[in-house]
């Protein structure tokens, strides 16, 4: 697991955006599993910007997104399909049959889930899954006790979860209590991980994803066990860890070999 800590929530962004970027240019038809909520906004953002300005094309790209509703359909402002077509998909050249989410309206979302699964290998796989963490270490919406080697499926929401998302609903508005959500070890198979956190309110999590014991306690724990990991954090995300200088050493090192191999080239 590679922790990478910079200044602000803006250089984060900057950071994880060049991650994709670089793989655009190695891979034009790359496939990407998205994340919603408000930390990946800046770097959907960053992206957008590459995008019209003419840097990458995402004509050829795929994309699986972690997680959606139960029973909210695509259109509802909530859902977390509309989230990406007005966040991103809307301002980029992809091409909208290329986009998946979880469909929370399924008529039988069992089936549902048997579907994202095998569309996610028809696909070839996913080569970037970007994340964010819940403030219980959740990722997508795999909440604490989950199964470290679970599959898509539909998954309960925990109080705290839904209390945290409760400021996008209206009161008195229908609030979902369960989802659909990749599995870890759905997570777990993709190429490379990305995951992005900013704000002292994700310390302890962060804390517990990198420090901790893997646990079905802290789900993003499990990440851990993956091979390819890249951790983003701000100063205030990272204020927990025991020593933040030390992996701040560890990327400089590693930059700087980058930079050696990069002049031999």
């Amino acid at each position: 697991m590679k922790v990478v800590i910079l200044d602000d929530a803006a250089n984060v962004a900057k950071y994880g955006a060049g991650i994709f970027l670089d793989q655009l240019a190695k891979k034009p038809d790359s496939v990407f599993g998205l994340a919603t909520g408000s930390t990946p906004l800046s770097l959907y953002r960053e992206l957008i910007d590459s995008n019209h300005r003419g840097e990458v094309s995402f004509a050829g790209v795929k994309t699986f997104n972690l997680d959606e509703y139960m029973d909210l359909a695509p259109e509802h402002p909530q859902s977390y399909r509309h989230f990406m077509n007005r966040e991103f998909f809307d301002h980029i050249d992809i091409n909208p049959d290329n986009t998946r989410v979880p469909p929370g309206d399924a008529a039988n979302p069992l089936v549902a889930c048997r579907e994202y699964e095998a569309a996610i290998r028809d696909a070839g796989g996913i080569d970037i899954q970007l994340l964010g963490i819940g403030r219980n270490g959740h990722i997508g919406f795999n909440e604490p006790t989950s199964c470290l080697s679970s599959r898509t499926r539909v998954k309960t929401l925990t109080r705290e979860t839904i209390e945290d998302n409760a400021r996008f609903f209206r009161e008195g508005e229908f609030q979902p209590q369960l989802s659909i959500t990749m599995g870890i070890g759905t997570i777990m198979e993709a190429r490379l991980v990305v995951l992005l956190a900013t704000g002292r309110s994700k310390a302890k999590a962060i804390r517990a994803m990198v420090e901790g014991p893997v646990s079905a306690w802290c789900p993003a724990s499990a990440l851990q066990m993956h091979p390819a990991t890249v951790v983003i954090v701000d100063e205030d995300a990272a204020s927990e860890l025991t020593d933040p200088a030390f992996f701040k050493h560890i990327e400089a090192q590693n930059q700087a070999l980058l930079a050696r191999l990069q002049g031999q080239a």
